[in-house]
């Protein structure tokens, strides 16, 4: 059985639309993809059922909640245990600093977006939270220069 999911070009429109703008009516929406509302209706439902569309959300400017300064860590860390692993990952998730936390494949053996107010707010987190956990080896911080492109 297969989980390949079947977008035809009507869809592809909505789905476009409604990640540039996921507060359309329903109306609008239709208008934009060139069907009456009814069938618009149903795709949208059936692209949610299905997992394509899996939420909506707000887009907030960090600047404006003084927290403008992302930078994205690169961490080697020294356990070679599943505990230590879930451990770490729980605590790191755990901090408000953190946006975005993932697990690699290779080397680094993690990726951590952090987003803070300024260089300040940084080094405190970086020494006061990242760098005195047990199992942190290595951490490679980097500061961006420009945003060439961006996906909310």
């Amino acid at each position: 059985m297969s989980n390949e999911v079947h977008v035809d070009r009507i869809d592809s429109e909505i789905l476009f639309h409604l990640s540039q703008d996921g507060r359309l009516t329903n109306v609008e929406l239709a208008k934009r993809v060139g069907l009456t509302p009814p069938p618009c209706l149903r795709r949208v439902k059936r692209l949610e059922e299905i997992g394509v569309i899996t939420g909506y959300r707000a887009v907030i400017d960090p600047e404006a909640l003084d927290r403008g300064l992302e930078v994205l860590i690169d961490v080697e860390v020294s356990a070679t245990d599943r505990k230590t692993f879930e451990e770490f990952e729980d605590t790191v998730a755990s901090y408000e600093e953190v946006i975005e936390f993932r697990r690699m494949f290779g080397r680094p053996d993690y990726f951590i977006r952090v987003a803070v107010a300024d260089h300040a707010a940084y080094e405190a987190f970086l020494t006061g939270k990242l760098s005195g956990l047990p199992c942190v080896l290595r951490l490679e911080s980097h500061l961006t220069m420009k945003k060439i492109k961006t996906s909310p």
